[in-house]
């Protein structure tokens, strides 16, 4: 039962001579790097460490220390020390079986608690010792294809009779009980612990203490409470003592934890075996456990052991035995309430930004992703870590450049995540916000980024563009872009040569820009929101063409482009002969 809700438990006395001298040879022959602490000889015995006084009488446990399973592990283990603990499935004796789903949750459990919380160095293990003294592993792995027990799995009503007395706290909800709590699922949880630990490990949107997934998760996240590293033995003790405070519960989850370690194997759900003795001294088929022997009765007076008589005067002295040593009381370590991790709180998460998040291309958001962490009750969580993470077809990126980023909650349970800085990319993504170390549901938000807009493009003054066939345009070519009076930086302009006004297809022929002899280009307006369109060639074509361009937005403008043909060469005229300036004429040749 968790801390702060003032009820703390006490189981009644359970361990008899029979269990306590089997853990003492487990003990001796499996763990001889393990001693065992002293008992209070009360059912209420603990692990003792220097310096520790006894708890207050408020204190409790996971379970409301309710029954469980006393059956210990047999002497000889399923594989040596060392050996592979993943065995093929029907291999090894039967008490190392694990039915599969059983199994499954507890590694899954493992894996996800390890990742969110290393420093407590959770073994999956040490779970199946618990299911083990707790339900037997969920009655052999009786369970659904979703991991849920075909039926509850309920512990003893607490009514004070025979075991702690416990109010309902859940209005029956969860054991069916109006009246009184029962610990419930394969995990053992009484309602008031499940309320604050539960968790939905599966998904199904439910946080189920019979489902063994559930139950498993939160079982670990139990055990890690207090920021204990379960590799160290102290933190360890303390871990398994938080879910039921006896020494005899203490030694019989560490045989199964040790015995686990050395080697386990998968067997079929529902075919697991089922433990037989319980600490409530009722066994399967409520069989009465086996009686410890009877102390000896005391000798009547007069026949023990004679004292030795006194001598005469002078002579030895009466004999004395020896002064004993007191034994002092065996003193119980405090258990700490376990500090309830601020993510494991967390109910729901709530969207706190309102409106649509937009933005154009290569500009910053103007609206972060914001969420409230909410308990049950709608009040805000603080100190929760909430990641943040971009998903969908986009180039969009938080500021420096990561598509995911872990923000805590301040004090009104709220995170924000860093601002978006949109790409070249144009449509919509998602930012999905999670807690971690919490399966509750994620919120989302949709994000989309548009192109940068123009509604007005205008020549920058110039004079008309003409050239002759075969030559290029020599006057320049620049544009401003504007939207709503503004300039209009980073914006995509479509420029496209066409034969007319008409015409909405680029020109066949004619002229072309230069770079590469293409007739449409797509430009970007620079900071003063201008472009400067590359030399224009004239082509082999005499007419009149018209310049295109068009921006998002609306804006658009044409320019006329005259291509005319070069002026015909004149051909020489020759010059005519002057008057008698002509050839003289050939003078008569004499008579013979």
């Amino acid at each position: 039962m968790s801390a702060h809700l003032g009820r703390r438990l006490r189981k009644g006395a359970t361990s008899g001579v029979v269990v306590a001298a089997a853990v003492a040879a487990l003990a001796a022959s499996q763990a001889p790097e393990t001693t065992p602490p002293p008992t209070d000889n009360a059912g209420g015995d603990r692990a003792v460490g220097a310096g520790d006084t006894a708890p207050p009488p408020d204190d409790g446990s996971a379970t409301g220390d309710s029954p469980y399973y006393t059956d210990l592990p047999p002497l000889n283990t399923p594989n040596k020390p060392g050996a592979p603990t993943n065995l093929p499935v029907i291999t090894g004796p039967a008490e190392a079986g694990i039915p599969a789903s059983v199994l499954a949750a507890y590694k899954r459990a493992e894996q996800s608690i390890r990742s969110t919380t290393p420093g407590c160095n959770l073994p999956w293990q040490l779970l199946a010792g618990i299911g083990k003294v707790e339900s037997g592993q969920a009655r052999g792995g009786k369970v659904d294809a979703n991991g849920t027990t075909l039926s509850p799995i309920l512990g003893p009503v607490l009514d004070g009779i025979g075991f702690a007395d416990i109010s309902d706290t859940d209005g029956g909800a969860y054991d069916g009980d109006r009246t009184h709590d029962r610990a419930v699922g394969p995990m053992q949880f009484i309602p008031s612990t499940w309320a604050t630990w539960g968790q939905d490990a599966n998904s199904d949107g439910k946080k189920d203490p019979n489902n063994i997934y559930d139950a498993a998760q939160a079982a670990g996240l139990y055990l890690c409470a207090n920021d204990r590293n379960l590799a160290l033995k102290a933190d360890l003790d303390r871990a398994i003592l938080s879910y039921n405070r006896s020494t005899e519960y203490l030694n019989t989850v560490t045989s199964w934890f040790e015995y686990y370690q050395r080697g386990t194997h998968q067997v079929p759900d529902g075919t697991g075996l089922l433990p037989v003795d319980r600490s409530d001294n009722r066994g399967q088929g409520n069989r009465p456990l086996p009686t410890p022997p009877p102390s000896p009765a005391p000798k009547p007076s007069g026949t023990g052991t004679p004292k030795p008589k006194p001598t005469q005067p002078g002579g030895p002295s009466e004999v004395t035995p020896p002064p004993t040593t007191p034994v002092k009381p065996p003193v119980t370590p405090p258990t700490k309430p376990p500090v309830v991790p601020p993510a494991v709180k967390v109910a729901r998460l709530s969207v706190v930004s309102s409106g649509p998040l937009t933005a154009t291309t290569e500009s910053t958001f103007e609206k972060a992703p914001t969420v409230a962490a909410l308990d049950a009750a709608g009040a805000p969580i603080i100190r929760v870590s909430i990641r943040f993470e971009i998903t969908g077809t986009t180039d969009t990126r938080f500021a420096g450049g990561a598509t995911t980023a872990t923000v805590t909650t301040g004090s009104a349970g709220i995170a924000a995540a860093p601002r978006l800085v949109a790409g070249e990319k144009t449509g919509s993504f998602t930012v999905k916000a999670t807690v971690v170390g919490n399966s509750v549901k994620a919120a989302e938000f949709t994000a989309t980024v548009t192109e940068r807009q123009a509604d007005t493009l205008a020549r920058v003054a110039g004079d008309p563009l003409s050239a002759t066939t075969g030559t290029s345009f020599t006057q320049p070519v620049q544009v401003k872009a504007t939207d709503k009076g503004a300039l209009a930086p980073g914006v995509l302009v479509t420029a496209v040569i066409v034969a007319s006004s008409a015409e909405t297809e680029e020109s066949a022929d004619g002229p072309s820009f230069k770079n590469g002899g293409v007739r449409t280009l797509v430009l970007k307006t620079d900071a003063n929101g201008l472009i400067s369109l590359p030399e224009i060639l004239a082509g082999d074509k005499a007419g009149e063409y018209v310049l295109r361009l068009t921006a998002p937005g609306g804006g658009t403008t044409e320019i006329k482009l005259t291509v005319t043909a070069p002026a015909p060469t004149p051909t020489p005229t020759p010059e005519p002969t002057p008057s008698g300036t002509g050839a003289p004429e050939a003078s008569p040749s004499p008579s013979a």
